[in-house]
């Protein structure tokens, strides 16, 4: 790589020099710093060929390069050549070439062939009259158009690829910002694939900051290189959490903060259905409301600085209870051991069985994501089924994006199933459209949703309507299938816990403790259920976080009790 000044900030836009004369390239350095260290970093290099290999490398990294000094006579490549390879990779640079009194025709020459925009005759003393002007006004001139690069993680990919809308999903849900590059409309996105030799069929693709990237990773790779999945620490934990909604995290916090060795597994992202939320208005403490983002942002700080371990995306497949502690078996078949285990998995969305809609889910339909695909709905139709208050966050944050949001619901209105706070701002929303008695029969499109078969349930007349996405919230199931030991569900699949558990008829076979079940615990001993996987559990926020905390304290108790 090219000498760096170092003492300067890395988002600074760089001045690139290249002379393979070193007594030449010292002064320019020199004389460059001497004026211009304050607002960019100097470059150097006496070898062509490395300076040409860096920029693919400096382009990766999202690096701006403002300026580029070169010397005409270098033996390997001469200076007309190295720019007219360098416009490749950024042709807003500006272009000077150091030339000898002999060299001014191939100067004049490389004004049109590679848009030179000067030639500075050696030597250039004093700078003050004869380099620093002529650099003041190119640099002026090129500021004038320059917009800072992005600094941090950009996926290149195509609007409608399922792999891509998993990538975003999982990079927003874990509240790793990033720039998403549609190669479909995004001049920066084709470039960076065909500087590094790629195509469409590499993506999505996925550039970090240190210059590296990965092409069609899956979501662990991607967990890896971001640093989110670190080693299990502890051979034995007092409580594991299975489950970063806000009740896991409201757990981990507990947990931790009372001395409890606390590890969370979350198996994508935390905050759970509620961390894809735009908008909560209800939850106390936020008279202006918080996305559900900042909440998860704000809790998983808390607990990590509290001193929860936390891993993700990782997914536990099984809990063995062996020898008086609990064997939670991870997806990779690697294992974790507790002394108690709280679940917080809370629930998934529930699947719409309409004819075409999983040819397209990850292409035009969705199951929630409102936040992570609506800047793609600017000035589109998008619809949205459900009635409940997560279709109605999802319509109010669309509506700043679509021309039109329709929500269809198969009742006469919203108010048996939406807060009224909401459907009074639905109302009051220009473009958002609700469309009573209304159901989707049948979604259609070629590699993407194209339109909609929507029909009158009242009538039964159907209409085709072009749609431009559909988000879908229409309830949701617990995820408790991994479940398998003697933990009682009801006939739903949400876990039965405390009291509740006397009324079923296998629970005398399975519990064999001298005291009753904790409030909210399993019919396990020393495994506990929170939030929305708990049966007749208050579906809010406000009630997961409270369930979370809560489970600690019967964690204490039983931990107590086996000691």
């Amino acid at each position: 790589m090219p000498d760096k000044d170092t003492e300067k900030n890395t988002t600074q836009p760089i001045i690139l020099c290249i002379d393979d004369d070193s007594q030449v390239l010292r002064a320019i350095v020199r004389d460059l710093k001497n004026k211009y260290r304050q607002h960019y970093k100097i470059i150097s290099t006496s070898d062509v060929q490395e300076a040409l290999n860096s920029l693919l490398e400096l382009k990766n990294k999202g690096e701006t390069i403002a300026m580029f000094i070169s010397d005409q006579r270098m033996p390997v490549m001469d200076g007309v050549t190295f720019l007219e390879k360098a416009l490749k990779f950024y042709p807003d640079a500006k272009r000077v070439l150091l030339t000898a009194y002999s060299d001014t025709d191939a100067a004049i020459k490389a004004i049109n062939s590679v848009q030179l925009d000067y030639y500075l005759v050696k030597p250039w003393d004093p700078p003050e009259d004869k380099l620093y002007p002529v650099i003041d006004d190119l640099l002026d001139d090129w500021k004038s158009d320059y917009h800072p690069e992005f600094k941090g993680i950009k996926v290149v990919g195509y609007q409608y690829s399922r792999t891509c809308h998993a990538i975003k999903d999982f990079l927003a849900g874990n509240l790793i910002p990033y720039k998403w590059l549609d190669i479909h409309t995004s001049q920066e996105g084709c470039n960076l694939l065909a500087l590094n030799g790629m195509d469409e069929k590499d993506v999505p693709v996925i550039f970090f900051e240190d210059g590296t990237y990965l092409s069609n990773p899956s979501i662990q790779d991607t967990a890896r290189k971001v640093g989110l999945n670190p080693q299990i620490k502890h051979e034995m934990y007092d409580v594991v959490i299975i489950g970063a909604g806000p009740a896991g995290l409201a757990a981990g916090v507990y947990g931790a903060s009372e001395g409890l060795k606390t590890l969370l597994i979350e198996k994508r992202a935390p905050g759970g259905q509620a961390g894809t939320s735009s908008r909560i208005e209800n939850y106390l403490g936020f008279p202006k409301g918080l996305s559900g983002s900042d909440l998860a942002r704000r809790a998983i700080s808390q607990a990590q600085r509290l001193g929860t371990e936390f891993i993700t995306p990782q997914s536990v497949k099984a809990i063995e209870h062996t020898g008086g502690y609990n064997k939670i078996i991870l997806e990779d078949d690697s294992f974790v051991n507790s002394r108690s285990v709280v679940i917080t998995t809370g629930v998934d969305y529930r699947t719409l069985d309409t004819k075409g809609v999983a040819d397209f889910t990850g292409a035009g339909i969705y199951y929630g994501a409102a936040m992570t695909e609506a800047p793609a709905c600017k000035d589109k139709d998008v619809f949205i089924v459900g009635g409940g208050n997560s279709a109605g966050q999802a319509a109010m944050y669309l509506s700043r994006f679509a021309r039109n949001v329709n929500i269809l619901i198969r009742r006469e209105d919203l108010s048996s199933t939406m807060s009224a706070y909401l459907i009074d701002r639905i109302v009051e929303t220009p473009n958002i459209h609700v469309r009573p008695f209304a159901e989707v029969v049948e979604a259609r499109g070629s590699d993407r949703l194209e339109c909609l078969i929507i029909s009158n349930i009242q009538t039964g007349e159907q209409t085709q309507e072009h749609a431009d996405g559909l988000y879908i919230f229409i309830g949701a199931k617990p995820f408790t299938e991994w479940l398998e030991m003697n933990i009682i569900k009801n006939d739903k699949g949400f876990i039965e816990t405390g009291r509740d558990l006397f009324t079923h008829p296998e629970f005398e076979k399975i519990w064999k403790q001298q005291r009753d079940p904790y409030l909210l615990e399993t019919s396990c001993p020393g495994i506990f259920a929170a939030g929305d996987v708990r049966a007749n559990a208050m579906n809010r926020v406000a009630a997961a976080v409270g369930e979370g905390s809560m489970a600690i304290s019967f964690v204490h108790k039983y931990l107590a009790e086996v000691k």
